[in-house]
């Protein structure tokens, strides 16, 4: 059909032209309770000035972010963001841009690209990082075969205490029945190294190792001595960056490739995405680096300027030589990274992490001081942690959402085997008084 309806025939014929025959038959997929019977603003209508009346009316009901507290965290974490962020990332020329398919007159975009790359791989101590990928779920999926591919190994194990989505994520990439994901067992909230040494000598094809560090617990995995322990078999670390602004940085424990979750790194929490995946790694695996790389270099009079250095996916070589179907780079998000470690600097970095950490301690020592609760684990924790309460999690889950105080539903808790607990997170968003009522509100339902 090569017109827009307007009358009633119009319409009619639209409606045969794709076999139905009313309007009520086209949306017959829709369940009767999600929908609307009758006109939503009346039969007459609403001039533009009263519909944006009626709608600012309908927003003044809704909660925003700054109206509660929020203890949340597992992956994603409600950090400030300075305005400068938001200022560049919506500029026109960013805000609008997607892949530069004609990339070297994209000279802006390889430029902050490059930046974006050059920071990741100082954070994490590696040596080349690439532009971006889709979140900190397929960075970790996306090492594991990268690992896979260059040892032409089989299997993965994977511990038993990094974000359970993740775990998700790796099994969906990794079909075949062939391919084996070995689960690494946890003691005391951290990895069993003795378990991780039975696993070692029992399996004769293992191409990596997938740890996490702040684990999902929030916990600080020791990862002095994996990499001599599993030998050629890839370590594979997954880290908060923030973390990495006072913990030692993968690349020192010698982790052949570093993922991460980049949402903390000047990216609202939204509904749970946009992400914005982390991805650094040896050069020795340069060829095998999934996604794209930006690189500097001199034309023949001597200029620098960005080009597109590596994009070994499958839209722009043979498939059979591609290491990805990574179609996109998350550009606007990693660029929102750009901006936010670059105005904080490596001071402003620390002094964030220390924030973070410094008001986790102090909200756990509170805690510890309530009759009935205490921590799950005596562990070196980063800005999150498990406690155990002597009552039952999901009626201080509602308690607190009565409260506007956010925490993580115990279901995600109760996944893991844990039920008796509840996990929260602190960041420098949340203050003494917000942790002080908190700890009163606890005692209450004690």
């Amino acid at each position: 059909m090569d017109f827009i309806p307007h009358t009633e025939e119009d319409k009619r014929e639209m409606l045969e032209e794709i076999g139905v025959s009313s309007i009520d038959e086209l949306f017959s997929d829709i369940p009767d309770e999600v929908q609307v019977n009758g006109d939503i603003i009346g039969k007459d209508g609403k001039t533009e000035q009263e519909l944006k009346k009626h709608v600012n009316k309908l927003a003044k009901e809704s909660i925003k972010p700054g109206d509660r507290v929020s203890l949340t965290g597992a992956g994603l974490y409600n950090h400030f963001i300075p305005s400068v962020v938001s200022h560049v990332t919506g500029r026109s020329e960013f805000y609008t841009a997607y892949t530069p398919y004609q990339a070297e007159i994209s000279q802006g975009t390889l430029g902050w690209m490059f930046e974006f790359q050059t920071a990741i791989s100082e954070l994490t101590g590696m040596e080349v990082a690439n532009a971006s990928m889709y979140d900190g779920g397929s960075s970790a999926a996306e090492a594991v075969l990268m690992a896979r591919e260059y040892l032409d190994r089989r299997t993965v194990v994977v511990a038993e205490d990094i974000n359970p989505y993740y775990r998700d994520v790796i099994e969906t990439y990794l079909p075949d029945p062939d391919d084996e994901v070995v689960e690494l067992s946890s003691k005391d909230g951290r990895i069993d190294r003795d378990h991780l040494e039975e696993i070692v000598n029992e399996v004769d094809d293992l191409a990596g190792l997938v740890v996490q560090t702040p684990n999902y617990y929030g916990i600080i995995e020791d990862l002095s001595g994996l990499k001599e322990k599993i030998g050629e078999a890839f370590l594979i670390v997954s880290s908060n960056p923030i973390s990495l602004g006072l913990l030692e940085p993968p690349g020192s424990f010698g982790a052949d490739v570093v993922v991460g979750e980049g949402q903390p790194l000047g990216n609202p929490v939204y509904f749970g995405g946009p992400l914005l995946g982390l991805f650094a790694t040896k050069s020795d695996y340069l060829r095998y680096l999934p996604g794209r790389v930006s690189g500097k270099t001199v034309d023949d009079e001597g200029r620098e300027g960005f080009v597109m250095a590596l994009q070994t996916r499958e839209q722009h070589i043979r498939r059979e030589r591609a290491t990805s179907n990574i179609c996109t780079n998350q550009a606007l998000n990693a660029l929102a990274a750009t901006v936010y470690l670059s105005s904080l600097g490596p001071d402003g970095l620390t002094t964030l992490s220390r924030i973070n950490w410094d008001r986790a301690h102090y909200l756990a020592d509170q805690l510890r001081e309530i009759d009935g609760v205490d921590l799950t684990w005596d562990q070196p924790f980063f800005n999150e942690f498990v406690f155990t309460v002597d009552a039952d999690p999901e009626v201080i889950w509602e308690r607190m959402k009565e409260e506007r105080i956010d925490l993580l539903h115990p279901k995600h808790l109760r996944r893991l085997g844990l039920e008796e607990n509840l996990m929260i997170a602190v960041t420098e968003k949340v203050d003494k008084e917000d942790m002080d009522r908190f700890a009163e509100l606890l005692a209450e339902e004690m």
